[in-house]
């Protein structure tokens, strides 16, 4: 019977690679000229539902930090300015929060199904960790504090995603990425996969094996809530234990532990030792395992304790389908940007520097992930129109009121699971739309249910490091700061700023010093560093370098101004030494 089945599927996945459907989306065995292969119709299902499951979280958790800053609420008390012990207040907030649960779900299917049509790249959008905190805490500050009101700072968002579009279409993005240098790109997806993981290791987000410390940055965690520092959240006692309870399924007592080794055994092990047997879905299983042993109440690892916070979880947790009109936070935008002029250009800069490299880092990232980046030219397919599009669900996002929506890393988990196509994307919007019924049961996925599905992801990721060229400290080092710098700044964007700067810095000085003494002084392994140019050798390069060149309408390949002679001796150069030259890498002679 088993057997008649998976035949049945075999048979499914080939029909539908034959068919038109097949082809749009260049699944594999359907005849296109550029077929992504080992794509198979219900691998793509597959792999889109393990990227939500992975993602499901940024439901809950985008809902929390957004509400934190008080959204359309009023603060009227004079006695309590903050409204910190406002009843009313705290009130209106749980309504926005309900209305983040919506926002959040809606825009990250509405973005990933568009994005996943239009680009036929497996990657999820929805609003990103990392901007959400800044939005409320830094910009609008909690419950309104800060320097720029909730609705001025949703315009700043709604306008930052239209600048995106207008550089997406000049070609700055395309151009920013084929001019980063080679092994920066590399150490960027490298850092991408320690980020996850330690997004995986912390308490918010991940299995709790991590905290902070006023000592240390980091310290070892894994103990109670209880056991925490209510200012650090540093562990003061308890570290990596494990209370173990009985608890009794089906009459019979069984031993179980925290949620930490909860989330490490069940999660982690179990999914790693399904993952070593090729077995399909081993990504869900681990999250669906965890989650649902974390749901009961009478148990130490609960994701429902009997404290004010999981009586509201449970609440919410105990409707299983509802769903909850946005009220509060659609079309929140206020144009009158003149009452905090300085405060809101400052806040659009800041959007839009971090996440020019954000996004676009973690665009390209995880497309090369994907295996559909072109080692010749650097670029993916349709990539203006996936810069365009993602830019475009920014400003969208604003509209349903949450802060920059991004390509989100946890795609490379659909990616691990076999995700090749946009039906990857797709299948993770649409499994976002559902969840605007069923947002009780997907909010209530714990985090260290995902916790060591993100480490796993990092763990694939981490095997790009070998293609960096270690053999040349000018590579070398930039490519090793943007790898340390993304998990210890927690940005993507700070980690490439960080590695740019030294590899700017260090490979400036050492041309200078090379120019002045006319190449008599200059490293003695110098022969082995990668081939960089300011000019990509291929496709078209932005307005303003072609207008600085004097042929501004002139499209196609732009002629490099340097000596010909000069290319040719890099060349061979490099191809004795096996290094990059024009975005290959020479083979040694």
């Amino acid at each position: 019977m088993l057997q008649a089945a998976k035949s049945s599927l075999q048979s499914l996945d080939i029909k539908v690679s034959k068919s038109t459907f097949g082809r749009v989306f260049r699944l594999d065995g359907s005849g296109h000229e550029k077929q992504r292969r080992g794509s198979r119709f219900l691998n793509e299902i597959r792999a889109g539902m393990t990227t939500f499951f992975t993602m499901a979280y940024i439901i809950a958790v985008n809902a929390n930090i957004m509400a934190q800053s008080g959204g359309t609420c009023a603060c009227t008390n004079i006695d309590d300015p903050t409204c910190m012990n406002d009843a009313a207040y705290n009130t209106c907030k749980n309504t926005i929060m309900r209305d983040y649960v919506t926002a959040t779900a809606a825009i990250a299917g509405i973005g990933s199904i568009a994005f996943g049509f239009l680009t036929n790249l497996p990657v999820a959008l929805a609003p990103g960790m990392g901007l959400n905190a800044y939005f409320t805490y830094q910009v609008v500050g909690v419950n309104g504090t800060g320097s720029v009101p909730y609705r001025l700072a949703l315009t700043a968002v709604f306008m930052e995603g239209f600048i995106f579009v207008f550089l997406s279409l000049i070609g700055m993005r395309q151009w920013l990425v084929k001019v980063i240098p080679a092994s920066i790109k590399v150490a960027s997806g490298v850092g991408i996969g320690l980020f996850l993981t330690e997004t995986g290791l912390s308490y918010s987000t991940g299995i709790g094996a991590i905290t902070g410390s006023l000592d240390t940055p980091l310290s070892l965690g894994g103990c109670p809530p209880k056991y925490q520092d209510v200012n650090t959240g540093a562990c003061l006692s308890h570290k990596m234990t494990s209370s173990t309870v009985r608890f009794l399924v089906f009459g019979v007592r069984h031993l179980l532990m925290d949620q930490m080794w909860i989330g490490i055994m069940c999660g982690g092990m179990l999914t790693s030792y399904l993952m070593a047997y090729r077995v399909k879905s081993a990504i869900i299983i681990g999250i669906a395992v965890v989650s649902i042993m974390s749901w009961p109440r009478n148990s130490s690892f609960t994701y429902f304790p009997y404290t004010a916070e999981g009586e509201l979880r449970f609440s919410f947790f105990k409707q299983v389908v509802a769903f909850h009109p946005i009220e509060h936070i659609l079309g929140a935008q206020d144009w009158d940007i003149s009452a905090s002029g300085s405060h809101f250009a400052l806040a659009l800069f800041t959007f839009l520097y971090v996440d020019i490299v954000d996004c676009t880092a973690t665009l390209y990232s995880m497309a090369r992930f994907s295996g559909v980046v072109d080692p010749e030219t650097g670029d993916f397919p349709r990539s203006t129109l996936a810069y365009c599009s993602d830019a475009l669900t920014i400003s969208i996002g604003s509209l349903f009121g949450c802060s920059p929506v991004t390509a989100f890393i946890e795609s490379g988990a659909g990616i691990t699971e076999g995700g090749r196509t946009g039906l990857t994307a797709m299948t993770t919007g649409a499994c976002f739309l559902i969840s605007l019924f069923f947002a009780p049961i997907f909010a209530s996925i714990p985090p260290w249910a995902t916790g060591c599905t993100l480490i796993l992801v990092g763990c694939m990721m981490m095997r790009q490091v070998t293609s960096v060229n270690w053999a040349f400290i000018g590579d070398a080092l930039p490519a090793f700061v943007t790898i340390v710098c993304m998990p210890f700044t927690y940005s993507v964007a700070y980690g490439i700023i960080a590695g740019l700067m030294t590899y700017t810095t260090l490979n400036g000085a050492i041309w200078i010093t090379t120019k002045l003494s006319r190449g008599r002084v200059k490293p003695p392994d110098a022969d082995a560093a990668e081939y960089w140019t300011w000019n990509p050798d291929s496709g078209t390069a932005p307005w303003f370098i072609r207008a600085a060149q004097g042929h501004l309408w002139r499209h196609g390949r732009v002629q490099e101004m340097v000596d010909p002679d000069e290319i040719s001796l890099a060349s061979v150069v490099a191809s004795k030494e096996g290094v990059m030259v024009d975005g290959r890498r020479l083979s040694r002679q």
